[in-house]
């Protein structure tokens, strides 16, 4: 069955591929699968109809039959489980993939998410000189950490996976402070995530959709 999901009709990341619904597409470019893209808008986001897809009002959501899901983790998981191509066959290496998957996300991405939000809204504030520089200073110890571990492995723990395919999409965040400048294993591991066919055909759907609102289409 073919499922659908929800993206912006027209995202605040203006194409760049940092939308969350970008996780989705990207694993499902992954394993082959086909689906369906259903855009709304922030007001639609808000309605009933949404909000029984997504409580928080958020996208993007995941429909298959009867089955709906949010939250990008348990979409790709759930992705990862029926399809062969993002989890490892040995139960020990598809734990430790697991795992990492909870790491970019509880780990990784909230410290990057409290800079965005120190950046874009809080940068007005009397206390902003202060706080970004704690907040990055969490980012750079977590980079670090990171970069150690993944030394010159080209991937987290063997062969790609969906802990990889959510850690460079929560790295790609990074793009405009040019902080991976400074790990360049991290760089190039980011690199390589962009370098597959499944993600430049996901990058490349999730680009059309902005562009076609641009244009007014």
């Amino acid at each position: 069955m073919k499922p659908t999901i929800t993206a912006f009709a027209n995202s605040p990341d203006r194409g760049r591929g940092l939308a969350r619904d970008m996780r989705v597409r990207w694993a499902l470019e992954e394993v082959g699968q086909p689906y369906d893209v259903r855009l709304v808008s922030f007001d639609a986001m808000k309605t009933p109809e949404h909000l029984a897809l997504h409580p928080f009002g958020q996208i993007p959501t995941y429909e298959e039959g009867d089955l709906a899901l949010f939250e990008t983790g348990s979409v790709v998981f759930h992705i990862a489980e029926r399809h062969k191509g993002l989890l490892p066959d040995d139960a020990d290496a598809r734990a430790r993939a697991v795992t990492w998957m909870f790491a970019a996300l509880s780990t990784m991405e909230p410290p990057i998410l409290d800079r965005e939000i120190a950046v874009l809204v809080e940068r007005d504030k009397s206390w902003s000189g202060e706080r970004l520089p704690l907040v990055d200073g969490r980012i750079r110890n977590r980079l670090g950490q990171l970069s150690t571990r993944l030394g010159t492995s080209d991937w987290l723990d063997g062969a790609f996976s969906a802990g990889d395919l959510m850690m460079v999409h929560v790295l790609r965040r990074l793009s405009s402070s040019r902080m991976l400048e400074d790990y360049p294993n991290l760089a190039a591991y980011v690199a390589r995530g962009e370098a597959r066919p499944a993600f430049k055909r996901a990058f490349a759907a999730q680009l059309a959709v902005f562009t076609a609102a641009a244009s007014g289409r």
